[in-house]
């Protein structure tokens, strides 16, 4: 499966992956304060494990920094 993620083309040896399993393989250990969207629309983190990618989804992932 080729997805795009964060504007960068990505393989994976799946044929189906929840946003879930996505983010177990792109950031296993940061997974606080991170949203996540599916083009252009958020996917709400209670429904991580369910909604699966698709191979013509564009997948945003973006992680909250602390500042002033």
């Amino acid at each position: 499966m080729e997805l795009k993620i964060n504007q960068q083309t990505k393989q994976f040896n799946a044929e189906s992956l929840s946003v879930q399993s996505l983010l177990d393989l792109e950031i296993p250990h940061k997974q606080n304060g991170i949203a996540v969207a599916i083009n252009n629309t958020v996917v709400p983190k209670i429904q991580w494990k369910e909604y699966l990618v698709q191979e013509t989804d564009d997948i945003l992932i973006i992680s909250a920094t602390q500042g002033g």
